[in-house]
């Protein structure tokens, strides 16, 4: 399938893929801002001026001064030494084998403290949180619909749910309310930075030790950087081995 051209610079097509290749190398922060029309719009004439200015270094042989044959050679090693050490790395693994026998070996260091499950409905104003609540407690709306319908957090589109949460993850206001529910009961309107919160604890569970499940991808993160500072060390000295004279 042929891709749809956008410009034509000294005879080459310039594509949508080129295009998205370029939009992959601006900053990940600016990218969200890359979505927007006007944006795109100014990012598109940055991207065929880049075209234009390469077209004029060509016609002006740049690319054949000792300065750019400089910056490429330095260029080339740069790019040489990172996909050397991608390839090093990318080499090391971390099998289900180990993770799990370092669990079984390492259990005291899973253990976890109470946590919670939590629905929440945020308001910007205590009134309006009192109005929410006296309707849910009323049996005029259920706690679900009332967050899908007035909750200004992004959880109103799964009923307020949080999921799972331990001590030390949400602020303190919420937090202290949270733990001291009763399952089911709707607590609030608990005023925090954020503003105005309704509460509904759905289970408690109690402290106790992780399942290999719910560690093994902590465990494998943990294990995959020590085994990987390991072959890079290991590589390093080798390689000082072969390319440094003594």
């Amino acid at each position: 399938m042929s891709q749809e051209v956008l410009a034509v610079v000294a005879g080459e097509e310039l594509t949508q893929a080129d295009f998205n290749e370029f939009l992959q190398k601006i900053p990940q922060e600016q990218r969200a801002y890359a979505s927007q029309p006007q944006a795109r719009e100014q990012l598109m004439e940055q991207f065929i001026a880049s075209k234009l200015f390469a077209k004029m270094g060509e016609d002006e042989k740049i690319d054949e001064t000792d300065e750019f044959k400089t910056i490429m050679s330095s260029l080339k090693k740069e790019v040489l030494s990172q996909m050397a050490m991608t390839r090093v790395l990318e080499s090391v693994s971390v099998s289900e084998e180990e993770a799990k026998a370092f669990f079984d070996a390492n259990e005291e260091k899973f253990v976890k403290g109470e946590t919670l499950q939590a629905k929440h409905i945020l308001v910007d104003s205590e009134e309006k949180g009192n109005e929410i609540y006296q309707a849910i407690e009323n049996q005029e709306a259920t706690f679900e619909d009332a967050a899908g319908k007035y909750s200004s957090c992004p959880s109103k589109e799964k009923g307020g749910d949080l999921g799972e949460f331990g001590k030390g993850q949400m602020v303190k206001e919420f937090e202290d309310a949270a733990f001291a529910a009763e399952i089911g009961k709707v607590v609030g309107p608990v005023k925090t930075q954020f503003g105005y919160h309704l509460i509904k604890v759905e289970q408690k569970n109690a402290p106790g030790t992780k399942t290999f499940d719910e560690a093994k991808n902590e465990i494998a993160q943990q294990m995959l950087q020590q085994k990987r500072a390991v072959a890079f060390n290991e590589k390093i000295n080798e390689l000082k081995e072969t390319y440094m004279a003594d």
